[in-house]
């Protein structure tokens, strides 16, 4: 433990002493923190010898995930939710099937898995994590509906999978009984916690037994997000979906908590994320990725460049997206930290092939957050051309828009609104 704060420090120092350079180029404070717990872990120096059953490693995993699902829901809220929801819903019932379904075959086909460990491979690999990709959702320039599509998609597909990869998970081992109806309450405790919890709170906050300092404004949602946390671990609901509906609910009825806590959460959240990275890092050895073998990296290349972006082209058919916004939208299907948590917890399931899907789903991890997380920022100044932005470029979702009438005065139409980043 000494040797991992001490590492973590260090490379946090690092990182932020070149943040302003990394800014500027392909590299990524992600990439920093992947490569150095590899080049410390085990096999190359040694420094932090980790294994996948050690607490330490699913414990990061499932705070930075759920850090980071929280914080994307405060960026949300439930109107932006709801506004931007038709390409979102596209890219939620059709992309994520298709996706776990293109995924599945490679792994059949390419690796020589069975189906039914094909298919779990493929829920495994289905989430995406909007955190490799933030220098486009966050670049004012890129279109909102954009921006709202890979944020809100992401933030929903974690909590969606899960229901694939446990109930595939039970047919690899062999269950007669899927606990469909336990898995089923699981998520709904999930949703209800995330919304409730939060509404308790902010109505106390509004009662004249209580008043809260400006001082402490920012800490209100931390303290928010930590009782959901809390409760739902206590009582089994989902972690992920409590985690992006608390979210959204605090930036829905506590418009102003969102405000003072946007800084201060993503930098929680930020930390988080990077140890997470650190400690997955350090158990990609030399030794471990071998292991993977040339059509393992096969899949894992397959995985990123074939199934996602097949997925979103044919769920976007003529979706009215510009030909830039649909590559994007393509291409930025990160894996991350839902995957990390769903491959170990097929490790520890002790089914036959357990071991090879971790190191399949630990490859196409490593691979995605190396192009995805050092391609962003590239992608994301593609969209600095004002020319290339069109003046409607605001709107929420072209589908849906209603065109202005003739007699509203300009000041009223959606694109004189600013741009909030997401």
């Amino acid at each position: 433990m000494t040797n991992l704060l001490l590492v973590f420090s260090a490379l946090l120092l690092l990182a932020v002493l070149v943040s302003a350079l990394v800014h500027r180029t392909v590299l990524s404070t992600a990439a920093l923190f992947l490569v150095g717990g590899f080049l410390l872990g085990h096999g190359v120096t040694d420094v932090l010898v980790l294994k996948p059953e050690d607490d330490i490693v699913n414990t990061l995993a499932e705070l930075a995930l759920f850090a980071v699902l929280f914080t994307d829901g405060m960026h949300a809220g439930w109107k932006e939710v709801r506004s931007a929801w038709r390409l979102p819903g596209r890219a939620l019932a059709g992309g994520l099937p298709l996706t776990l379904l293109i995924t599945a075959a490679l792994a059949h086909y390419v690796v020589g898995l069975g189906w039914i460990e094909s298919l779990l491979i493929g829920a495994v690999l289905a989430p995406t994590d909007p955190v490799f990709a933030a220098a486009l959702i966050g670049n004012e320039k890129v279109p909102p509906r954009l921006r709202r599509l890979l944020n809100v998609e992401s933030g929903i597909n974690d909590g969606l999978a899960l229901p694939f990869v446990i109930i595939f998970l039970a047919i690899a081992q062999g269950s007669d009984d899927l606990h469909i109806d336990e898995l089923a309450i699981e998520l709904s405790l999930g949703i209800v916690i995330g919304v409730v919890i939060p509404l308790a709170a902010l109505a106390l906050e509004r009662t004249r037994l209580f008043a809260v300092s400006p001082k402490f404004e920012p800490l209100n949602a931390l303290a928010i997000g930590m009782l959901v946390l809390a409760v739902a671990q206590a009582t089994h609901g989902n972690l992920y979906l409590a985690a992006f509906a608390a979210g959204v609910t605090v930036a829905t009825v506590g418009d102003h908590y969102k405000e003072q806590f946007e800084e201060f959460g993503e930098l929680i959240a930020e930390l988080f994320k990077l140890g997470a990275l650190l400690v997955f890092g350090a158990l990609l050895s030399p030794t471990f990725l071998g292991e993977v073998g040339w059509t393992g990296w096969l899949f894992a290349v397959l995985a990123l460049v074939v199934a996602r972006p097949v997925a979103i082209w044919v769920s976007f058919l003529r979706s009215k997206l510009t030909a830039r916004e649909q590559a994007a939208a393509m291409w930025f299907g990160p894996k991350g930290f839902a995957s990390v948590v769903y491959g170990l917890i097929v490790l520890e399931s002790g089914i036959a092939a357990g071991d090879q899907i971790f190191h399949l789903v630990a490859a196409t991890i490593a691979l995605s957050i190396i192009l995805h997380s050092s391609t962003d920022g590239f992608v994301a100044r593609g969209f600095d051309n004002a020319r290339e932005v069109p003046a409607w470029f605001d709107r929420s979702d072209d589908e849906q828009d209603e065109p202005a009438a003739k007699s509203d005065p300009p000041e009223k139409t959606e694109s004189s609104e600013p741009t909030k980043q997401l």
